[in-house]
């Protein structure tokens, strides 16, 4: 597989994407649906954003490898979340988890009236190998 990234611009830089991402000679594609914080018994999370947010990502982990795929395959993610002002301030978390797989995706974040239940973030994630 080879993987190439376009930014036309450095302001992205400093919010962990790209604004582009080109990938050739894939052998296999995942398209993940949008992981929350939902425990392993179908519980939907009633926590703050920060664990909601933690949970969310583990969840996307899970899915991934569960597959026999790897996080740093992402090319594409999907954050939906219902308050954009209530998740900036953990953005690092997601940030943090991107930089320790060397994760190069486009992203896309978008703020929606309501997900499932008492869900307040979502990740769906596009994931090649």
């Amino acid at each position: 597989m080879e993987k190439r990234t376009v930014n036309p611009w450095k302001w992205q830089n400093e919010r962990s994407y790209f604004q582009a991402v080109e990938v050739k000679n894939v052998e296999s594609t995942l398209y993940c649906s949008g992981q929350a914080a939902i425990d392993t018994d179908g519980t939907s999370s009633n926590k703050d954003m920060k664990s909601q947010l933690e949970q969310a990502i583990a969840n996307l982990e899970e899915v991934i490898n569960s597959a026999g795929y790897e996080c740093g395959g992402i090319v594409r993610l999907n954050v939906y979340t219902t308050s954009s002002e209530e998740l900036w301030p953990y953005f690092p978390i997601l940030q943090k988890w991107i930089a320790e797989h060397k994760i190069q995706q486009a992203l896309t974040m978008l703020e929606v009236k309501g997900l499932f239940e008492t869900l307040k973030v979502e990740l769906e994630a596009t994931v090649v190998k």
